[in-house]
Protein backbone atom coordinates (compact mmCIF):
# COMPACT_ATOMS: atom_id res chain seq x y z
CA UNK A 1 0.00 0.00 0.00
CA UNK A 2 2.91 2.87 -1.19
CA UNK A 3 3.33 4.62 -4.03
CA UNK A 4 6.18 7.52 -4.15
CA UNK A 5 3.03 10.61 -4.42
CA UNK A 6 1.80 9.15 -0.91
CA UNK A 7 5.13 8.84 0.25
CA UNK A 8 5.26 12.93 -0.76
CA UNK A 9 2.29 13.23 0.52
CA UNK A 10 3.46 12.25 4.38
CA UNK A 11 6.70 14.57 3.80
CA UNK A 12 5.10 17.50 2.38
CA UNK A 13 2.62 17.58 5.67
CA UNK A 14 5.53 18.28 8.53
CA UNK A 15 6.71 16.62 11.06
CA UNK A 16 3.83 16.55 13.38
CA UNK A 17 5.32 13.78 15.78
CA UNK A 18 8.10 15.68 16.77
CA UNK A 19 6.36 19.19 17.05
CA UNK A 20 3.14 18.58 17.61
CA UNK A 21 0.25 18.97 20.21
CA UNK A 22 -0.79 15.72 21.85
CA UNK A 23 -4.29 17.04 22.16
CA UNK A 24 -3.89 16.79 18.23
CA UNK A 25 -2.83 13.55 18.35
CA UNK A 26 -5.49 12.59 20.42
CA UNK A 27 -7.97 14.24 18.25
CA UNK A 28 -7.30 11.68 15.14
CA UNK A 29 -9.76 8.65 15.18
CA UNK A 30 -8.85 5.06 15.06
CA UNK A 31 -9.05 5.04 11.26
CA UNK A 32 -6.47 8.12 10.97
CA UNK A 33 -3.29 5.93 12.24
CA UNK A 34 -4.46 3.15 10.30
CA UNK A 35 -4.69 5.60 7.39
CA UNK A 36 -1.33 6.62 8.13
CA UNK A 37 -0.04 3.11 8.71
CA UNK A 38 -1.21 2.22 5.13
CA UNK A 39 0.63 5.05 3.59
CA UNK A 40 4.17 3.75 4.63
CA UNK A 41 6.40 2.76 1.58
CA UNK A 42 6.18 -1.21 1.21
CA UNK A 43 3.03 -1.62 3.44
CA UNK A 44 1.01 -4.24 2.15
CA UNK A 45 -1.81 -6.04 3.11
CA UNK A 46 0.06 -9.35 5.53
CA UNK A 47 2.14 -6.83 6.53
CA UNK A 48 -0.55 -4.59 7.88
CA UNK A 49 -2.20 -7.85 9.50
CA UNK A 50 0.92 -8.32 10.64
CA UNK A 51 1.59 -5.06 12.03
CA UNK A 52 -1.64 -4.60 13.46
CA UNK A 53 -1.45 -8.20 15.21
CA UNK A 54 1.20 -7.25 17.42
CA UNK A 55 -0.44 -3.86 19.41
CA UNK A 56 -3.73 -3.46 20.99
CA UNK A 57 -4.47 -0.20 18.48
CA UNK A 58 -2.84 1.45 15.32
CA UNK A 59 -1.98 4.28 17.52
CA UNK A 60 0.48 2.13 19.52
CA UNK A 61 1.78 0.38 16.27
CA UNK A 62 2.48 4.00 14.66
CA UNK A 63 4.36 4.96 17.97
CA UNK A 64 6.50 1.51 17.56
CA UNK A 65 7.12 2.44 13.95
CA UNK A 66 8.63 5.51 14.44
CA UNK A 67 10.89 4.81 16.68
CA UNK A 68 11.75 1.83 14.80
CA UNK A 69 11.24 -0.62 17.24
CA UNK A 70 11.71 -4.13 15.51
CA UNK A 71 11.83 -6.18 18.37
CA UNK A 72 8.16 -4.92 19.21
CA UNK A 73 6.99 -5.58 15.77
CA UNK A 74 8.86 -9.16 15.37
CA UNK A 75 5.38 -10.70 12.89
CA UNK A 76 6.20 -8.00 10.73
CA UNK A 77 9.81 -8.69 10.87
CA UNK A 78 8.95 -12.35 9.79
CA UNK A 79 6.67 -11.49 7.04
CA UNK A 80 8.72 -8.98 5.32
CA UNK A 81 11.85 -11.64 5.51
CA UNK A 82 15.67 -10.62 5.19
CA UNK A 83 14.62 -7.17 4.52
CA UNK A 84 13.24 -6.39 7.67
CA UNK A 85 15.95 -4.01 9.02
CA UNK A 86 16.05 -1.88 5.78
CA UNK A 87 12.33 -1.66 5.64
CA UNK A 88 11.87 -1.00 9.22
CA UNK A 89 14.50 1.86 9.22
CA UNK A 90 12.74 3.10 5.98
CA UNK A 91 9.04 3.42 7.80
CA UNK A 92 10.95 4.98 10.95
CA UNK A 93 12.46 8.27 8.96
CA UNK A 94 8.89 8.45 7.08
CA UNK A 95 6.84 8.44 9.72
CA UNK A 96 8.85 10.49 11.84
CA UNK A 97 8.63 12.97 8.73
CA UNK A 98 4.40 12.26 8.72
CA UNK A 99 1.61 14.66 10.29
CA UNK A 100 -0.88 12.07 10.30
CA UNK A 101 -3.36 14.96 11.82
CA UNK A 102 -2.70 16.00 7.78
CA UNK A 103 -3.16 13.18 5.87
CA UNK A 104 -6.56 12.57 8.14
CA UNK A 105 -7.49 15.83 7.13
CA UNK A 106 -6.90 15.43 3.89
CA UNK A 107 -9.35 12.15 3.54
CA UNK A 108 -11.83 13.63 5.10
CA UNK A 109 -11.70 16.68 2.93
CA UNK A 110 -11.62 14.41 0.19
CA UNK A 111 -14.83 12.56 0.83
CA UNK A 112 -13.18 9.50 1.56
CA UNK A 113 -14.46 7.18 4.22
CA UNK A 114 -12.35 4.79 5.97
CA UNK A 115 -13.96 1.59 6.98
CA UNK A 116 -12.08 -0.66 9.39
CA UNK A 117 -12.61 -4.72 9.96
CA UNK A 118 -14.84 -5.23 12.52
CA UNK A 119 -15.74 -1.81 13.39
CA UNK A 120 -19.17 -0.06 12.50
CA UNK A 121 -19.54 0.71 9.12
CA UNK A 122 -17.84 -2.50 7.63
CA UNK A 123 -19.77 -3.68 4.83
CA UNK A 124 -20.53 -7.33 5.63
CA UNK A 125 -20.03 -8.29 1.71
CA UNK A 126 -16.48 -8.15 2.62
CA UNK A 127 -16.40 -8.85 6.24
CA UNK A 128 -17.98 -12.16 5.34
CA UNK A 129 -15.44 -12.96 2.76
CA UNK A 130 -12.35 -15.34 2.90
CA UNK A 131 -9.55 -12.35 3.30
CA UNK A 132 -10.96 -9.80 3.97
CA UNK A 133 -9.64 -6.70 3.62
CA UNK A 134 -8.26 -5.04 7.19
CA UNK A 135 -8.90 -1.11 5.46
CA UNK A 136 -11.66 -0.01 2.73
CA UNK A 137 -11.88 3.15 1.43
CA UNK A 138 -14.46 4.49 -0.17
CA UNK A 139 -16.16 7.76 -2.25
CA UNK A 140 -19.79 7.44 -3.45
CA UNK A 141 -22.63 5.74 -0.66
CA UNK A 142 -21.90 2.39 0.33
CA UNK A 143 -25.42 2.12 1.08
CA UNK A 144 -25.85 1.04 -2.45
CA UNK A 145 -23.94 -2.55 -1.93
CA UNK A 146 -27.16 -4.76 -1.72
CA UNK A 147 -29.42 -6.27 -3.84
CA UNK A 148 -28.75 -8.47 -6.87
CA UNK A 149 -24.50 -7.69 -8.44
CA UNK A 150 -22.62 -8.69 -11.35
CA UNK A 151 -19.40 -8.64 -12.09
CA UNK A 152 -18.41 -7.81 -15.75
CA UNK A 153 -14.55 -7.89 -16.60
CA UNK A 154 -12.82 -9.03 -19.33
CA UNK A 155 -9.77 -7.69 -21.39
CA UNK A 156 -8.45 -3.81 -21.63
CA UNK A 157 -7.66 -4.95 -24.99
CA UNK A 158 -10.56 -5.77 -26.48
CA UNK A 159 -13.01 -6.04 -29.45
CA UNK A 160 -16.04 -4.05 -31.00
CA UNK A 161 -17.93 -7.03 -30.43
CA UNK A 162 -16.24 -7.29 -26.46
CA UNK A 163 -17.17 -3.97 -26.14
CA UNK A 164 -20.55 -3.61 -27.65
CA UNK A 165 -21.34 -6.98 -25.92
CA UNK A 166 -20.47 -5.88 -22.45
CA UNK A 167 -22.26 -2.23 -22.60
CA UNK A 168 -25.41 -3.85 -23.51
CA UNK A 169 -24.90 -6.69 -20.98
CA UNK A 170 -24.64 -3.81 -18.30
CA UNK A 171 -27.23 -1.63 -19.50
CA UNK A 172 -29.57 -4.56 -19.42
CA UNK A 173 -29.10 -5.58 -16.46
CA UNK A 174 -28.75 -2.36 -14.55
CA UNK A 175 -32.29 -1.52 -15.92
CA UNK A 176 -33.51 -5.00 -14.51
CA UNK A 177 -32.10 -3.81 -10.86
CA UNK A 178 -28.59 -5.20 -10.61
CA UNK A 179 -25.63 -2.92 -9.87
CA UNK A 180 -22.90 -3.76 -12.17
CA UNK A 181 -19.27 -4.45 -10.44
CA UNK A 182 -16.13 -3.59 -12.34
CA UNK A 183 -12.70 -2.39 -12.00
CA UNK A 184 -12.77 0.57 -13.94
CA UNK A 185 -9.98 -0.01 -16.25
CA UNK A 186 -9.90 0.30 -20.28
CA UNK A 187 -11.65 -1.88 -22.48
CA UNK A 188 -14.22 -4.63 -20.79
CA UNK A 189 -14.33 -2.61 -17.20
CA UNK A 190 -15.03 0.49 -18.38
CA UNK A 191 -17.89 -0.77 -21.71
CA UNK A 192 -19.87 -2.51 -18.65
CA UNK A 193 -19.67 0.79 -16.71
CA UNK A 194 -20.26 3.27 -19.39
CA UNK A 195 -23.60 0.91 -19.86
CA UNK A 196 -24.95 0.83 -16.50
CA UNK A 197 -24.67 4.31 -16.51
CA UNK A 198 -26.48 4.77 -19.52
CA UNK A 199 -29.17 2.58 -17.99
CA UNK A 200 -30.02 5.23 -15.29
CA UNK A 201 -31.00 1.53 -13.30
CA UNK A 202 -29.00 0.12 -10.67
CA UNK A 203 -26.11 2.10 -8.93
CA UNK A 204 -22.47 1.15 -10.15
CA UNK A 205 -20.15 0.08 -7.95
CA UNK A 206 -16.08 0.38 -8.35
CA UNK A 207 -13.01 -1.46 -7.54
CA UNK A 208 -9.91 0.25 -8.27
CA UNK A 209 -5.81 -0.97 -7.42
CA UNK A 210 -4.83 3.09 -6.64
CA UNK A 211 -5.45 5.82 -4.39
CA UNK A 212 -9.28 7.19 -5.18
CA UNK A 213 -7.48 10.15 -5.95
CA UNK A 214 -4.95 8.91 -8.47
CA UNK A 215 -7.19 7.71 -11.88
CA UNK A 216 -5.40 4.69 -13.96
CA UNK A 217 -6.50 5.15 -16.62
CA UNK A 218 -6.35 9.07 -16.17
CA UNK A 219 -9.00 9.47 -19.51
CA UNK A 220 -11.19 7.49 -17.18
CA UNK A 221 -11.51 9.93 -14.74
CA UNK A 222 -15.08 11.16 -15.50
CA UNK A 223 -16.29 7.91 -15.55
CA UNK A 224 -14.69 6.98 -11.97
CA UNK A 225 -16.24 10.45 -10.77
CA UNK A 226 -19.63 9.23 -12.55
CA UNK A 227 -19.88 6.25 -10.50
CA UNK A 228 -18.80 7.76 -7.24
CA UNK A 229 -21.46 9.94 -7.72
CA UNK A 230 -24.29 7.47 -8.85
CA UNK A 231 -23.05 4.57 -6.22
CA UNK A 232 -19.56 3.82 -4.55
CA UNK A 233 -15.73 3.17 -5.95
CA UNK A 234 -13.87 1.11 -3.41
CA UNK A 235 -9.56 0.90 -2.61
CA UNK A 236 -7.43 -0.92 -0.30
CA UNK A 237 -5.45 2.05 -0.97
CA UNK A 238 -5.13 5.39 0.56
CA UNK A 239 -4.83 9.04 -1.37
CA UNK A 240 -2.06 9.49 -3.20
CA UNK A 241 -1.11 6.03 -3.87
CA UNK A 242 -0.22 4.59 -7.40
CA UNK A 243 -1.50 1.82 -9.38
CA UNK A 244 1.45 -1.09 -9.13
CA UNK A 245 1.25 -4.35 -10.83
CA UNK A 246 0.34 -6.55 -7.71
CA UNK A 247 -2.36 -4.40 -7.11
CA UNK A 248 -4.31 -5.67 -9.21
CA UNK A 249 -5.03 -9.46 -8.57
CA UNK A 250 -5.86 -8.12 -4.76
CA UNK A 251 -8.71 -5.90 -6.12
CA UNK A 252 -9.94 -8.70 -8.38
CA UNK A 253 -10.30 -10.55 -5.23
CA UNK A 254 -12.98 -7.60 -3.71
CA UNK A 255 -14.53 -7.89 -7.31
CA UNK A 256 -15.26 -11.75 -6.91
CA UNK A 257 -16.49 -11.22 -2.63
CA UNK A 258 -18.81 -8.45 -4.15
CA UNK A 259 -20.37 -10.09 -7.26
CA UNK A 260 -23.09 -12.66 -7.10
CA UNK A 261 -22.00 -13.86 -10.42
CA UNK A 262 -18.92 -12.99 -12.37
CA UNK A 263 -19.24 -12.79 -16.16
CA UNK A 264 -16.17 -12.02 -18.53
CA UNK A 265 -16.72 -11.08 -21.42
CA UNK A 266 -13.61 -11.58 -23.32
CA UNK A 267 -10.58 -12.49 -21.96
CA UNK A 268 -6.94 -13.69 -23.60
CA UNK A 269 -5.39 -17.21 -22.22
CA UNK A 270 -4.20 -15.65 -19.56
CA UNK A 271 -5.82 -12.36 -18.58
CA UNK A 272 -6.29 -11.13 -15.52
CA UNK A 273 -10.15 -11.27 -15.87
CA UNK A 274 -9.34 -15.09 -15.83
CA UNK A 275 -7.83 -14.77 -11.94
CA UNK A 276 -11.26 -13.16 -10.93
CA UNK A 277 -12.91 -15.88 -12.30
CA UNK A 278 -10.54 -17.91 -10.20
CA UNK A 279 -11.50 -16.29 -7.15
CA UNK A 280 -14.85 -16.09 -7.67
CA UNK A 281 -15.10 -19.64 -7.94
CA UNK A 282 -13.27 -20.11 -4.34
CA UNK A 283 -16.20 -17.97 -3.23
CA UNK A 284 -18.58 -20.12 -4.12
CA UNK A 285 -20.10 -17.35 -6.74
CA UNK A 286 -21.33 -18.45 -10.18
CA UNK A 287 -19.25 -17.57 -12.80
CA UNK A 288 -20.25 -17.41 -16.67
CA UNK A 289 -18.33 -16.16 -19.90
CA UNK A 290 -19.10 -14.88 -23.38
CA UNK A 291 -18.63 -17.08 -26.17
CA UNK A 292 -16.65 -15.23 -28.67
CA UNK A 293 -15.39 -16.37 -32.20
CA UNK A 294 -12.95 -19.29 -32.16
CA UNK A 295 -9.85 -17.26 -34.08
CA UNK A 296 -9.91 -13.92 -31.74
CA UNK A 297 -7.12 -14.22 -29.52
CA UNK A 298 -8.93 -12.05 -27.55
CA UNK A 299 -11.76 -14.55 -26.62
CA UNK A 300 -9.18 -17.44 -26.13
CA UNK A 301 -9.92 -17.34 -22.43
CA UNK A 302 -13.89 -17.07 -22.38
CA UNK A 303 -14.01 -20.16 -24.93
CA UNK A 304 -11.69 -22.22 -22.56
CA UNK A 305 -13.62 -21.07 -19.88
CA UNK A 306 -16.94 -22.63 -21.64
CA UNK A 307 -14.84 -25.48 -23.30
CA UNK A 308 -13.28 -27.01 -19.21
CA UNK A 309 -16.40 -28.13 -18.23
CA UNK A 310 -18.36 -26.75 -15.32
CA UNK A 311 -16.41 -23.40 -14.15
CA UNK A 312 -18.90 -21.58 -16.73
CA UNK A 313 -21.82 -21.37 -18.10
CA UNK A 314 -22.88 -19.36 -21.04
CA UNK A 315 -23.88 -16.10 -20.87
CA UNK A 316 -25.40 -14.87 -24.52
CA UNK A 317 -27.44 -11.88 -22.97
CA UNK A 318 -28.84 -10.51 -20.06
CA UNK A 319 -31.61 -13.19 -19.74
CA UNK A 320 -29.04 -15.83 -18.95
CA UNK A 321 -27.27 -13.90 -16.45
CA UNK A 322 -30.43 -13.25 -14.67
CA UNK A 323 -31.66 -16.60 -14.70
CA UNK A 324 -28.68 -17.00 -13.28
CA UNK A 325 -29.38 -14.89 -10.07
CA UNK A 326 -32.99 -16.53 -9.69
CA UNK A 327 -34.39 -13.40 -11.48
CA UNK A 328 -36.81 -14.21 -14.08
CA UNK A 329 -35.93 -12.63 -17.24
CA UNK A 330 -38.05 -9.12 -17.92
CA UNK A 331 -38.40 -8.66 -13.97
CA UNK A 332 -37.26 -6.07 -11.86
CA UNK A 333 -36.07 -5.67 -8.96
CA UNK A 334 -35.35 -2.58 -6.63
CA UNK A 335 -31.63 -2.91 -6.24
CA UNK A 336 -32.18 -0.67 -3.02
CA UNK A 337 -34.19 -1.32 0.11
CA UNK A 338 -33.32 1.62 1.87
CA UNK A 339 -34.41 2.00 5.93
CA UNK A 340 -36.80 4.94 6.95
CA UNK A 341 -35.18 7.96 5.21
CA UNK A 342 -34.28 10.32 8.42
CA UNK A 343 -36.56 14.29 8.67
CA UNK A 344 -34.69 16.84 6.42
CA UNK A 345 -33.92 17.86 9.90
CA UNK A 346 -31.92 15.10 10.57
CA UNK A 347 -30.65 14.76 6.87
CA UNK A 348 -28.46 17.93 7.53
CA UNK A 349 -26.79 16.33 11.02
CA UNK A 350 -26.08 13.03 8.51
CA UNK A 351 -24.96 14.53 5.77
CA UNK A 352 -22.40 16.69 8.56
CA UNK A 353 -20.82 13.33 10.09
CA UNK A 354 -20.25 12.14 6.58
CA UNK A 355 -18.50 8.88 6.13
CA UNK A 356 -15.32 9.56 8.99
CA UNK A 357 -15.48 9.52 12.51
CA UNK A 358 -17.01 12.92 14.26
CA UNK A 359 -17.85 14.56 17.11
CA UNK A 360 -20.32 16.87 18.62
CA UNK A 361 -17.57 19.80 18.61
CA UNK A 362 -17.04 18.52 14.38
CA UNK A 363 -21.29 18.50 13.91
CA UNK A 364 -21.55 22.16 15.46
CA UNK A 365 -18.67 23.55 12.99
CA UNK A 366 -20.33 22.27 10.37
CA UNK A 367 -24.17 22.76 10.95
CA UNK A 368 -23.62 26.13 13.04
CA UNK A 369 -26.72 23.98 15.38
CA UNK A 370 -26.57 24.49 19.07
CA UNK A 371 -25.75 21.32 21.07
CA UNK A 372 -28.93 20.31 22.19
CA UNK A 373 -30.14 20.31 18.58
CA UNK A 374 -27.53 18.50 17.46
CA UNK A 375 -27.96 15.97 20.28
CA UNK A 376 -31.66 15.10 19.76
CA UNK A 377 -30.91 14.58 16.06
CA UNK A 378 -27.95 12.23 17.12
CA UNK A 379 -30.71 10.45 18.87
CA UNK A 380 -33.02 9.77 16.61
CA UNK A 381 -30.22 8.78 14.15
CA UNK A 382 -28.57 6.10 16.57
CA UNK A 383 -32.20 4.35 17.31
CA UNK A 384 -32.92 4.59 13.26
CA UNK A 385 -29.76 2.74 12.89
CA UNK A 386 -27.76 5.50 10.51
CA UNK A 387 -25.46 6.85 12.85
CA UNK A 388 -23.55 4.17 15.93
CA UNK A 389 -21.64 5.56 18.47
CA UNK A 390 -17.66 4.36 19.51
CA UNK A 391 -16.05 5.90 22.02
CA UNK A 392 -16.54 9.80 21.88
CA UNK A 393 -17.05 9.30 17.84
CA UNK A 394 -20.30 9.38 15.70
CA UNK A 395 -19.67 6.72 12.74
CA UNK A 396 -22.59 6.58 9.76
CA UNK A 397 -24.00 2.97 9.09
CA UNK A 398 -23.79 1.36 5.97
CA UNK A 399 -26.57 -0.97 5.22
CA UNK A 400 -25.35 -4.59 5.64
CA UNK A 401 -24.86 -6.24 2.05
CA UNK A 402 -26.45 -9.07 0.49
CA UNK A 403 -29.81 -9.48 -1.17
Amino acid sequence: MHSQSSARLMRSTGALRSVGEPGLLDAIPVEGWVTALCALDGMGPKRLVALLGCFEDPRSAWDAVSDGQAGRILQVCQAIGAAAPAVIAAWAHQANQCDVAAVWRRHVEFGVGVSLRGEVGYPSVFADDIEPPVVLFHQGDPDVVVGPRVAIVGTRDCTNYGYEIAFDLAHDLSQAGVSIVSGLALGIDSAAHAGAISADGAPPIGVVGSGLDVFYPRRNGPLWREVARRGVVWSEYPLGTAALAWHFPARNRLIAALADVVVVVESHAAGGALLTADAALERGHAVMAVPGPVRSAASDGTNELLASGGSASVARDASDVLIALGMAPGSRRKAIERRSSPSNHDRVVLDAVGWQPANLDDLVARTGRSIPDLAASVARLEESSWLARRGGWLERVAKPGGP
